[in-house]
C-alpha cells in the first residue's frame, strides 16, 4: 500500500484547545474514504489540517510530495453576496496551471463549458452565484474540482443542502474519480450512504473511534463509544 497521506499522532485545533486528539493511519492512495462523526468531533478541522490551512498542534500530517490538492469546503464558509459569476468561481479551478493573472484561452473556456454541462449546469456560466440554489451551487463547487485535475480531493460535507438527484449525480463523480485512483476522502453525515457507496470510513469522536472497511467502522458498538 503506497500512502498519499500519513498522520503521525497527530493533534489540530483551535486558539490551544484540541479539536482532533492522537490521530495516527495513513490514506492510502487511490482509496476513498468517509470521515463521519457527530458535530464538533473534529472532521472539518482534520479536512483543513490536510489541506494545510491548519497547522499541527502536536504530530504531523504528511502528504506525499508532489501530490495535487482540491479542495471543497462546506457551504458555510462561502460568502454568498460576493458580486461573482459561475464562470468565475468555476474558474478557479484552473489556477495551479494558469496563475491568478493567466488569461483563459478559447481551450480553457471550452473545458469550464463541457464540466459545466457534466453536472448539469449547462448555461448557467453567467448566473451570479446569490441566486444560484444549494443545490446548484454544489454541482457548481464540484466543477471546479473537476477542473482542478487533482490526485487528492477533499470534500467537507458535499451532500449538505442538495436534492435526492444532486446526492445521487455527486456520488457518481466520487465514483468516478476514485475508479482513476484518485485519493478522495469526504465529510459525511447519512451513514446509509457510507455503507452503501463508499469502501473505507474514519469515525471520529475528536480522536479517532475506528478506521478501516466502513460496515465494520460503523458497527454498532464503535457508534455507541463514539457517542460516549
Amino acid at each position: 500500500m503506497t500512502a498519499c497521506v500519513t498522520f503521525e499522532n497527530l493533534t489540530l485545533g483551535y486558539n490551544s484547545h484540541p479539536a482532533v486528539h492522537h490521530l495516527s493511519g495513513t490514506v492510502a492512495r487511490g482509496s476513498l474514504t468517509a470521515v463521519v462523526g457527530a458535530n464538533g468531533s473534529g472532521k472539518s478541522t482534520l479536512m483543513k489540517g490536510v489541506v494545510g490551512m491548519l497547522k499541527p498542534m502536536s504530530g504531523a500530517c504528511k502528504v506525499a510530495p508532489g501530490t495535487s490538492v482540491a479542495y471543497l469546503p462546506q457551504q458555510s464558509d462561502l460568502d454568498r453576496t460576493f458580486p461573482a459569476r459561475v464562470f468565475d468561481l468555476v474558474s478557479l479551478g484552473l489556477w495551479p496551471r494558469r496563475g491568478l493573472l493567466g488569461r483563459y484561452s478559447s481551450k480553457d473556456r471550452d473545458a469550464i463549458a463541457t464540466a459545466l454541462s457534466a453536472v448539469g449546469l449547462e448555461g448557467f456560466d453567467k448566473r451570479q452565484i446569490e441566486t444560484l440554489s444549494g443545490g446548484q451551487l454544489q454541482r457548481t463547487l464540484f466543477t471546479r474540482v473537476v477542473l482542478q485535475d487533482a490526485d487528492l480531493i477533499l470534500l467537507d460535507e458535499p451532500f449538505n443542502a442538495v436534492d435526492a438527484k444532486t446526492v445521487i449525480d455527486l456520488i457518481e463523480f466520487i465514483k468516478r474519480w476514485h475508479g482513476e485512483q484518485r485519493t478522495v476522502m469526504v465529510v459525511v453525515h447519512d451513514l446509509d450512504l457510507v455503507r452503501q457507496h463508499f469502501p473505507e470510513a474514519l469515525l471520529l469522536a475528536q480522536r479517532p473511534v475506528a478506521w478501516g472497511e466502513a460496515r465494520k467502522t460503523l458497527a454498532p458498538d464503535n457508534l455507541l463509544k463514539a457517542r460516549q
